[in-house]
């Protein structure tokens, strides 16, 4: 059948089941809870055949400075007849006239930049059993009261206001901060995903900051399946590495177009939520 007989609806809670059966079906580790967090800070949209689901998009607003494209999947045995297309251009209606940015995998490259996404970088992903190592003296547990200052930082790095994503983490993970003449210079989040837990995002001023920031979780989760998702650019990937995570693909990072609100360069975010996301 083709994608043009395909119905575009929005994601509902009887949607989610066959979500999770797409995602395992591409390969990826998500669980039913992480498909609900994500639910839960996007618009949903599923492709529906006969009331079989046969693909899936998320649109991820952070308020009006841009989306992320996330969690675009489509059936093994519908791929090849437009029916990325039409999720995608199902996303960009839903997204307005947000500037929007996604991961995109090698397969997926064609299609988005037909649709004006350019390339803008590469994301590493690692993963492992973390190894056993000593905790940092310069890191420390977050308080609510540091969330603001956490929020402030993010927002200079990533260029968009993502406050309502970080609450959510707080409220199903954990951060650690970095100070600097009492103030917090850097933070990281942990948080449950997939097959353990996922490192990100993480914020520093400079690479031995972010390193220090990793390192926080590392030595309390010795021996524990942990996910870090980098770029090139950071140089964290061999550190990453020898931590005992190592590097298991990635993707390709895209923007259409490029984001008006541009990220501070004096700070750097090291992992991406958005793949954090999907």
């Amino acid at each position: 059948m083709q994608a043009s007989q395909i119905e575009i609806v929005p994601f509902g809670p009887d949607h989610l089941e066959a979500a999770v059966a797409l995602s395992r079906q591409a390969g990826w580790p998500h669980r039913t809870e992480d498909w609900q967090l994500a639910l839960a800070l996007s618009d949903g949209m599923v492709a529906v055949e006969g009331g079989r689901v046969v693909g899936t998009v998320l649109v991820t607003p952070y308020k009006e400075d841009c989306a992320t494209i996330n969690m675009v999947i489509v059936d093994e045995t519908m791929r090849g007849g437009g029916l990325g297309r039409k999720l995608m251009d199902a996303a960009l209606l839903a997204a307005g006239d947000r500037p929007l940015r996604l991961v995109a995998t090698t397969a997926g490259l064609p299609l988005y930049q037909k649709l004006g996404f350019h390339e803008t970088g590469t994301v590493a992903q690692h993963q492992g059993l973390a190894g056993d190592i000593a905790a940092p003296a310069q890191t420390q547990a977050a308080t609510d009261a540091d969330l603001p200052a956490i929020a402030a930082l993010d927002r200079r790095a990533f260029g968009a206001d993502r406050e309502g994503l970080l609450s959510y983490f707080a409220r199903i993970g954990e951060f650690a901060v970095i100070r600097r003449d009492g103030r917090v210079s850097g933070f990281a989040c942990l948080r449950p995903f997939g097959r353990g837990e996922v490192i990100g995002p993480v914020v520093a001023a400079d690479l031995d900051e972010a390193r220090k920031l990793i390192e926080h979780f590392i030595a309390r989760r010795p021996g524990r399946f942990l996910r870090v998702d980098t770029t090139a650019e950071t140089g964290l990937s061999p550190w990453l590495a020898e931590q005992g995570l190592a590097h298991v693909g990635g993707g390709i990072t895209m923007k259409k177009p490029f984001v008006h609100h541009a990220a501070d360069p004096a700070i750097t975010t090291f992992a991406l939520a958005s793949q954090a996301l999907g």
